[in-house]
């Protein structure tokens, strides 16, 4: 039976204002970059349950029992507000589950996290996510900064190993350039296992009875550029991450 994981966010609606003279009009698209890293994870052999954004507010699981259900939890690009402000308490003031709360809980009780970059995880853009003010933060294996953590890179900067780890052993050694990546601290007692201009690029932490990741770049476009995402690493990478993480599971 395949392991099962549960990946939230990587979607976004862009409203967009047109002016043609005097006359305005307006279009909307609906958009997910979560394509090639679900195809990559279920190559790897994993069953993986999608929530875009929108679905994450209502659907995303309240209970430990609940998330128990998944080897490994994935949050990419989606912020702390999604979690914390459900209808129901942001509508009608009425209380729910804290689910950063949950995440940290399911960590130290055996469960599986990772983190993916991104404009909305972190810290994130004007400082949005703010995972770093919540109880995600002590499962992660990197420190948020308490400001805008995004470095922007239109020249391209590339990664470096800074030694072997399980999750990169299939992994090939030239790895392609990045246009941005999430900037964080490093914590003592948990794995920077790559850097990228001098700041953690991928790190690894044990909490509790659980395992945490973080990558500091993006799984698609813009960060992630095609270098990467058709890059002959890209399945093993990802692959080598869940195993990892998965690893007791």
């Amino acid at each position: 039976m395949s392991k099962r994981i549960l990946l939230a966010g990587e979607s976004w609606t862009s409203y967009t204002t047109h002016v043609k003279g005097f006359d305005p009009f307006y279009t909307s698209v609906y958009e997910e970059g979560a394509e090639t890293l679900i195809d990559a994870l279920k190559k790897s052999g994993y069953a993986v349950d999608y929530l875009q954004n929108h679905r994450a507010i209502t659907e995303f699981p309240f209970t430990v029992e609940e998330m128990d259900k998944y080897d490994l939890v994935i949050l990419s690009d989606i912020g702390s507000n999604t979690l914390l402000l459900h209808p129901d308490t942001f509508n009608r003031s009425l209380r729910k589950p804290n689910r950063c709360q949950t995440i940290r809980d399911y960590v130290r009780g055996g469960g599986a996290f990772l983190m993916v970059g991104g404009y909305m995880v972190f810290s994130g853009v004007d400082a949005k996510a703010k995972y770093g003010r919540t109880a995600v933060q002590d499962v992660l294996p990197v420190k948020c900064l308490v400001y805008d953590d995004l470095m922007e890179h239109p020249e391209g900067v590339t990664p470096v190993v800074l030694h072997d780890h399980p999750a990169l052993k299939d992994v090939p050694k030239d790895w392609p350039f990045f246009l941005g990546y999430n900037r964080t601290l490093p914590i003592e007692g948990c794995d920077v296992v790559m850097e990228i201009e001098g700041d953690p690029f991928l790190a690894f932490g044990d909490f509790g009875k659980g395992r945490a990741a973080a990558f500091m770049s993006d799984c698609a476009p813009h960060w992630g550029p095609p270098e990467f995402v058709n890059w002959e690493g890209y399945v093993p990478l990802w692959k080598g991450i869940a195993d990892y993480l998965t690893e007791n599971r």
